[in-house]
């Protein structure tokens, strides 16, 4: 039912059939939960072909947009350091259940934190919400240098609300925008004309979204292990140790993520598979011997 709580009252609007499918439950009893809502002050309203929303029907019940919620990194770790306590710790299973209950690996709600940012976040969730196209002034874009207004119908918050997926209107295009970037968000009464055209990419181990995938495997020392569990939670899943190795394999989005890493530990990093990012590891070397070789 709080899983539930939470898709109804997120960024995302679903049908019943798509509530039925994420939380594998049958339609009487998503109706059920509905009627369970009501009698508890919430309402539930029907938006449009089928698609529903929870808001809130009289004052005294609390705000469902101010629940603490975890990024899947977050939850991730949190996870972990429970996993950690001991057996015999008698809060261990309770709080593994109350995680459980709530959040799992597809479905996270994401946990503001960042107040500087909170009037464009709260303007891009407004628009979401009412499926508004708008105006993204003075965009600092850090592929161009340049300050531009985009004018986007944005859908999908990324973890920790750091990032949007926006379908630009001009291109046609869905592209990522960094909340950080943005100097003004518009609400236009323009409504979304492109619905059918928005699509995030997915995102990997390395925080990188694109549709194109390369395989990668990397041999790493002890301290790259430790450090890329420390900045990238996510990869644990692709880690395992053989023969006194460690080592990580998996899929990567793009190369500019692992390639990040591999460059900044040199001496600690080797990469065993993934032609590509070698060819790239190799092109970045040229040009620093260029620059800086004597």
């Amino acid at each position: 039912m709080l899983r539930l709580m939470q898709l109804l009252s997120g960024n995302v609007n679903y049908t019943v059939e798509d509530l039925m499918e994420r939380l594998n439950l049958s339609r009487r009893t998503i109706y059920r939960y509905f009627d369970t809502f009501k009698a508890a002050g919430y309402a539930i309203q029907r938006i449009n072909e089928g698609v529903y929303r929870m808001a809130m029907s009289r004052s005294g019940y609390p705000d469902l947009s101010k629940l603490v919620y975890f990024s899947e990194e977050e939850a991730y770790v949190v996870n972990r350091l429970i996993d950690n306590l001991d057996n015999t710790n008698a809060m261990k299973q309770g709080l593994k259940r109350k995680l459980a209950a709530v959040y799992d690996a597809t479905s996270i709600g994401n946990y503001i934190d960042n107040k500087g940012n909170s009037a464009a976040i709260a303007a891009i969730s407004a628009a979401i919400r009412e499926k508004k196209t708008v105006l993204l002034h003075r965009y600092a874009s850090a592929h161009s240098g340049k300050t531009k207004d985009y004018r986007v119908e944005p859908f999908r918050f990324n973890s920790n609300y750091i990032d949007i997926w926006a379908y630009d209107t001009n291109d046609g295009l869905n592209k990522r925008f960094k909340i950080a970037r943005i100097e003004e968000v518009e609400i236009l009464t323009v409504p979304w004309q492109f619905e059918k055209m928005h699509e995030a990419e997915p995102m990997d181990a390395f925080r990188i979204h694109s549709p194109k995938s390369f395989s990668i495997k990397l041999r790493l020392s002890l301290r790259a292990k430790n450090l890329l569990l420390e900045e990238y939670p996510l990869a644990e899943k692709e880690l395992y140790q053989t023969d006194g190795n460690w080592y990580w394999a998996g899929e990567v989005r793009g190369l500019e993520g692992v390639g990040r890493f591999v460059q900044g530990l040199p001496y600690d990093v080797e990469v065993l598979e993934g032609e590509a990012l070698i060819d790239l590891l190799g092109q970045a070397a040229e040009y620093n011997l260029i620059r800086y070789g004597k």
